[in-house]
């Protein structure tokens, strides 16, 4: 079980940027005077994954004597064992370390700086402080090898403006951000910011209890938000609400809703608006385009407070080319693979990581757990995992080669995945790692000591399509499609599935999910409250875009506010009101989530009458009382007196049902309760007859 964590050494430095520092000794072989034990400092700091909140050390009451420093000070927050473990790919802590930290030395408030660039001729650091003066302020490369540059710079702290100097081997001038910047300006300005993540964390009850709400065998139902236009105030529509205006609104919204999660779409640094976050130069940011690092954490803490569990958007598959960011960062394929068979993605024309780099796998993993640790976010949603298991992936032949074994696999990535998921379960045993991979690549979802990657979730795509391809037909042609939608249970338990209807799925012309739908305004609404009862009812775990809930007509536009007005109209508000029954259900219902992933928690009754579009299915929980019974009539015809086979004598009762008035249905339900006849149907011996609404799903349970 996680603790209260607010960890790491840099955020002992609270806004009083005269408190004092642990620092970490470096070994008496660098050949240079260091900070350590004998020269009267602090003991070095203890890291855990989950260290208590720091506390202030008093300060001495006597005069600081004046001390000469240089413009940089040799200092070095870097121990051996540091070293050993970077170049081995094994530090998954590193933020503790690189980047800026605050803090005090020979009696001097100043900053340290560590940046990773082994090529280089020389690293500078230069800001406001400096005038922005690239020769003044050089660092020093350590002894080791380790292509470390560091340094302290006394008299400036949080809120500097920054960035590194770097002169190539090849005597290339280049000016980058800081890879571990917890802070940027806000874009198109590029520079990093000091800053800390300190926050006085006031969730320990939801990290208590975060074990059982994030449980395989718990409702899963996730809400999907793109930051910057989920919502905008009518009076400034250009102007993005911050993170703490959003724990206003957005928190008691998802709560009302019924989600137990909410994901966000990326959050870290993005110089790139419109790219959705996926191209990523801070990857240790949150982005200032909405706030502070701790107007962040409020908002996360106030989904806490309410039982939501918070999932980030995570990306480890690429990044772009921006001459500040990560691309030939010291003037050579630092972060990036060299060759551009594999270090180029031609999609997104976009940067793809040297998975096989002790040091970048370092690097990625510690950001990986730097979110987690930092933010308490609940869950990592890894974006493009497909990409990066294929080394062919998006390309033609003769545009990749093979791997050792001559395959297609990229098995320097199918390691770094492997070893990603064993760092954040054995830190954060009470998180998911979900993965977007789209292809039939096996056991995404199994341990990595069975063989598997070692998420905890894998997005169903197959699921996804065939579902939306089915709904897409004419009614009056789906009984020749109906193996679509029973395809999925042939393999529905082969992986820990997640049922996307994501962002993905409306945009770039796809149209809406509401205008996916054939028929009249009336069909299309009936369609689409059928297709959401499918997929609430349906093995695995639930992910739905926002605007999806209330049948947004158009598609999304990243640069605008969701389409709210809409809720004024009842075909929309019924849709809301039905994803909010539907999440009720779900969570209020053991046989819909506690064997979501188990062959046990699912049997057909009836999956072969295609003549009628009609499905019938049953789920199951531990308990033989929790069985549900579902039946999804796919026309609009109405069915009345229709024999439905049932697993259990007595009296059965309609505890769902979408074609309601309140949904803005056509109220075709069934309020009796309805007992069974000794009649012999669908190979039970039991069976009930009831009427079944048009275009409508229907839910009994015994009672």
């Amino acid at each position: 079980m996680a603790k209260k964590t607010i960890s790491a050494t840099d955020e002992a430095a609270d806004k009083d940027a005269s408190l004092k520092e642990k620092k970490v000794p470096v070994s008496k072989k660098v050949g240079v005077k260091t900070a350590s034990v004998s020269d009267g400092e602090p003991e070095p700091v203890q890291h855990d994954n989950a260290s208590v909140i720091p506390q202030p050390e008093s300060i001495d009451s006597n005069p600081v004597k004046t001390i000469a420093l240089q413009p940089v000070e040799v200092y070095s927050r870097f121990s051996d064992f540091d070293i050993r473990l970077f170049k081995s790919g094994k530090h998954y802590k590193l933020y503790e370390l690189f980047g800026s930290h605050t803090l005090e030395h020979k009696g001097v408030t100043g900053t340290y700086f560590a940046v990773w660039a082994p090529n280089a001729q020389v690293v500078h650091v230069m800001g406001n402080f400096n005038g922005w003066n690239k020769n003044s302020h050089q660092l020093f490369v350590r002894w080791d090898g380790s292509g470390i540059w560091e340094g302290f710079v006394p008299n400036i702290g949080h809120g500097e403006t920054y960035k590194y100097a770097i002169r190539s081997f090849y005597g290339e001038e280049l000016e980058k951000g800081d890879p571990f910047a917890l802070r940027w300006e806000e874009p198109p300005r590029t520079a990093s910011i000091v800053t800390h993540t300190y926050h006085d964390w006031q969730d320990r009850q939801w990290m208590q209890k975060r074990m059982q709400n994030n449980a395989l065998t718990q409702p899963y139902s996730v809400y999907e938000v793109h930051f910057g236009s989920w919502a905008r105030s009518p009076e400034s529509p250009d102007q993005f609400m911050t993170y703490r205006q959003m724990a206003d609104v957005l928190v008691p919204y998802v709560k009302d809703m019924g989600f137990t999660h909410v994901e966000f779409m990326p959050l870290a640094e993005h110089p790139y608006y419109p790219s959705w976050g996926y191209q990523i130069t801070g990857y240790f940011a949150a982005s200032t385009r909405y706030g502070s690092p701790q107007d962040l954490m409020y908002l996360i803490e106030q989904f806490h407070a309410e039982d939501i569990g918070v999932i980030l958007d995570w990306v480890p598959s690429h990044f772009p080319g921006d001459a500040h960011g990560l691309f030939r960062f010291d003037g050579t394929s630092l972060f990036e693979h060299e060759d551009p068979q594999k270090g180029f993605h031609p999609d997104w024309k976009s940067y793809i990581f040297n998975y096989g780099r002790n040091e970048v796998k370092s690097f990625l993993i510690s950001n990986a757990l730097f979110w987690l640790e930092r933010y308490h976010i609940d869950g990592l949603r890894v974006d493009a995992v497909a990409s990066m298991l294929y080394l062919d992936y998006s390309r033609e032949a003769g545009e990749w080669e093979p791997n050792i074994y001559g395959g297609n696999e990229n098995l320097e990535a199918i390691q770094f995945l492997k070893e990603f998921n064993e760092a954040v379960y054995s830190h954060f045993p009470d998180v998911q790692t979900i993965a977007e991979e789209s292809t039939s690549f096996g056991g995404v979802s199994k341990p990595t000591y069975l063989g598997g990657l070692g998420f905890g979730m894998k997005w169903m795509m197959g699921w996804m399509h065939d579902t939306i391809n089915y709904f897409k037909e004419d009614p009056i042609n789906r009984k020749y499609h109906q193996k679509e939608l029973t395809f999925s249970l042939l393999y529905a338990f082969t992986e820990n599935f997640m049922l996307p209807l994501s962002h993905d799925e409306v945009v770039y012309g796809k149209k809406s999910m509401l205008n996916k739908m054939p028929g009249d305004e009336w069909q299309k609404f009936a369609n689409l409250r059928a297709l959401y009862s499918f997929m609430f009812t349906h093995p695995g775990t639930k992910l739905l875009f926002m605007g999806d809930e209330f049948a947004q007509s158009e598609q999304w536009e990243f640069g605008q506010s969701l389409d709210w007005h809409l809720l004024e109209f009842r075909p929309h508000k019924g849709m809301q009101d039905l994803v909010k029954a539907l999440n009720k259900l779900y969570r209020s219902e053991p046989a819909l989530y506690e064997k979501a992933f188990s062959g046990e928690g699912f049997e057909w009754i009836d999956e072969n009458n295609a003549e009628d579009s009609v499905l019938v299915y049953a789920r199951k929980g531990v308990l033989p009382e929790d069985e549900l019974v579902i039946i999804l009539n796919l026309t609009p015809v109405v069915r009345q007196n229709f024999r439905v086979g049932v697993p259990q004598t007595g009296v059965w009762k309609e505890i769902f049902n979408s074609d309601d008035l309140h949904f803005w249905g056509s109220g075709t339900i069934n309020p009796q309760e309805i007992k069974t006849e000794d009649i012999f149907w669908n190979y039970k011996n039991q069976s009930v007859a009831l009427t079944l609404p048009p275009l409508g799903a229907s839910v009994l349970k015994k009672v």
